[in-house]
């Protein structure tokens, strides 16, 4: 199984990004490849100018095309997700997540942006037409705490507990997605009558 991670901030130090980086390393431990991209991977000109040909954009296509699964983080700015990564996500071509499952990961400020994901990063991910997207795990800024000087970041344990459950449903979601059949199948195949 394969996995795209795609982290929406563009800060560097970003709760979304440490989400995220959990998620991976939960996946991982589950025998699920994971292949990670950042907003901030791209060159700002080849997002400013839609440069639908820049290699960065290409191999993101061609890992997305490949891909059972979505993972997605953002941060949640003024009741949205990140424009930088609605900017990568119009990027990718119109049915890229055809037959993915999707989680998507977001964090706010408080929790009166719990429902940015639902109404403003689900239709997105709809419109390019994502197989399943499953309910996201929201985190606000009190429930990760950066770590400090190397210590690892910490977590709230309901957070935690939250996020497990979603990436146990996640998981058997690409465990049970069926498998794409080669369009060249039937043009191969021998018959006999």
């Amino acid at each position: 199984m394969l996995v795209v991670s795609l982290g929406g901030s563009p800060a560097q130090r970003s709760r979304s990004n440490l989400l995220l980086e959990r998620s991976r390393g939960w996946l991982q431990r589950q025998g699920v490849e994971v292949v990670e991209y950042r907003v901030t991977d791209f060159p700002a000109e080849v997002l400013l100018h839609a440069r639908f040909d820049s290699p960065h954009v290409a191999d993101l296509r061609a890992q997305v095309a490949n891909a059972d699964g979505l993972l997605v983080a953002t941060p949640v700015y003024k009741a949205s997700f990140s424009g930088a990564l609605k900017t990568v996500l119009d990027l990718l071509p119109e049915r890229a997540l055809e037959n993915k499952v999707v989680l998507p990961l977001s964090t706010g400020g408080s929790k009166a942006h719990l429902l940015a994901v639902d109404y403003a990063l689900r239709p997105v991910l709809s419109a390019l037409k994502a197989e399943e997207v499953l309910q996201g795990v929201f985190a606000d800024d009190s429930q990760i705490a950066y770590g400090e000087n190397g210590a690892p970041a910490r977590y709230e344990m309901a957070l935690l507990e939250r996020l497990e459950e979603a990436l146990q449903q996640f998981h058997q979601a690409l465990v049970r997605r069926p498998k794409v059949l080669d369009k060249n199948l039937l043009a191969t195949a021998r018959w006999s009558v």
